[in-house]
C-alpha cells in the first residue's frame, strides 16, 4: 500500500465476532500538528444498517469514496464482497480516484475487509482490521482481547480504542462505535465522554 494511503492521522478498527461485527473510530481532525476537530464521525451505516463503513483519510476523499462504495452495493444487491472489488477495481484505474487518499474499512456480520486504492481488498485471518496512524495499537488490543475474553465485538471494540487513544497522538476518547447487526435496536453508541449531559 501506498504510504501516503497508510498513514492517514485517525484509528477506525473493525472487530468480527459470534456473527456480530463492530466498527469504531475516534473523533479528531488534524492539520499537521494541530487539532482541527474533537468529534468528527468517520463511520457510518449503509444498506439499512447491515453495512457498516469507516475511512481514514482526507475527509472530502472518502465521502467521495463512499458515495462510490455504496453505488456499487447496491449493484450487486448488498454483497460485500464483490462491492468492495468492484471499488478498488474503479478507484485503481479511474484518473480521478486514483488520486484520492483515503482508506476504507467496510463490514457486515460475515466479513470485515480494508479497500486501499492500490486495488487491495483484504479480509484478515482473525477477525479484526484497523486503519489509519492509531490502527495497528488498536489491531493489537482487540486481538489479545478477542482470544483471552469473552467480550462482545462491540466491547472490544471499546476498549482497543481506549488503548489506541492513550499511545497514538492522532487518535482521541471521542468514540463512535457502530454494529451490525444493531445492538437492542440501536446501531450507534458514542463514548461516555460524548454523551449530551
Amino acid at each position: 500500500m501506498r504510504e501516503s494511503a497508510v498513514r492517514h492521522g485517525t484509528t477506525i478498527l473493525g472487530v468480527l465476532r459470534d456473527g456480530r461485527v463492530a466498527i469504531a473510530g475516534d473523533g479528531q481532525v488534524t492539520a499537521g500538528d494541530v487539532v482541527l476537530k474533537q468529534r468528527a464521525r468517520k463511520i457510518r451505516a449503509l444498506a439499512g444498517g447491515k453495512v457498516l463503513a469507516g475511512f481514514a483519510g482526507a475527509v472530502a476523499d472518502a465521502l467521495t469514496l463512499f458515495e462510490k462504495f455504496e453505488q456499487h452495493l447496491r449493484a450487486v444487491d448488498g454483497d460485500l464482497r464483490r462491492a468492495a472489488v468492484e471499488l478498488a477495481k474503479e478507484w485503481r484505474t479511474d484518473r480521478y480516484l486514483r488520486r484520492l487518499e483515503a482508506q476504507l474499512l467496510v463490514a457486515d456480520s460475515r466479513q470485515l475487509l480494508m479497500i486501499s486504492g492500490d486495488g487491495d481488498v483484504i479480509e484478515p485471518d482473525d477477525g479484526v482490521a484497523a486503519i489509519g496512524t492509531g490502527g495497528p495499537y488498536a489491531a493489537a488490543a482487540a486481538r489479545a482481547l478477542l482470544r483471552h475474553t469473552r467480550m462482545s465485538a462491540a466491547e472490544i471494540a471499546r476498549a482497543a480504542m481506549e488503548v489506541a487513544a492513550d499511545l497514538c497522538v492522532y487518535t482521541n476518547h471521542a468514540v463512535t462505535i457502530l454494529t451490525a447487526p444493531p445492538e437492542h435496536g440501536e446501531n450507534e453508541h458514542t463514548h461516555d465522554d460524548e454523551r449530551p449531559s
